[in-house]
């Protein structure tokens, strides 16, 4: 298995938003949340490609993330994988990369999931902290190590 990431450019819009919403849609389905038009407002409004990786295996786009500063912390706006490639330890490697790069510059890393969310297991495991909730969010945070 060969992970790797991949810039993003303007023109790469529709197919990520393509999957985010396969990756969100039954996430969303389940809050009675899916809505195509929202999802491409969301998008759209946090598109950023200097801050924006595609997540690569063996050649083949199957995620993307997104990961830029903000305050005391990396924040994960988007990390998303294509739902035929997960469990196959992708999430893992980009996390990884986020927690090496956060605690080398001396920040925590924040995120939002969704409610009812399989992802919510995913940050739990990899040592995110519950700091806050809304009516469809839970807010993590993943405190850097200093010395």
């Amino acid at each position: 298995m060969a992970l790797h990431f991949e810039p993003v450019v303007a023109d790469d819009f529709e197919p990520m938003l393509e999957l985010r919403m396969a990756a969100l849609r039954e996430s969303l389905e389940r809050l009675g949340r899916f809505a195509p038009a929202r999802a491409r407002e969301r998008l759209r409004a946090g598109f950023a490609p200097e801050h924006m990786r595609h997540i690569g295996l063996d050649g083949e786009r199957i995620g993307f993330v997104t990961v830029r500063p903000v305050g005391d912390a990396l924040h994960v706006a988007h990390l998303y994988i294509r739902p035929g490639a997960q469990g196959r330890g992708a999430g893992a490697w980009v996390m990884a990369w986020i927690q090496d790069r956060a605690r080398a510059a001396g920040l925590d890393v924040t995120l939002s999931a969704l409610k009812l969310s399989d992802a919510n297991r995913f940050y739990l495991r990899h040592g995110f902290e519950v700091v806050g909730e809304s009516d469809f969010d839970i807010d993590y945070r993943w405190k850097a190590v200093r010395a």
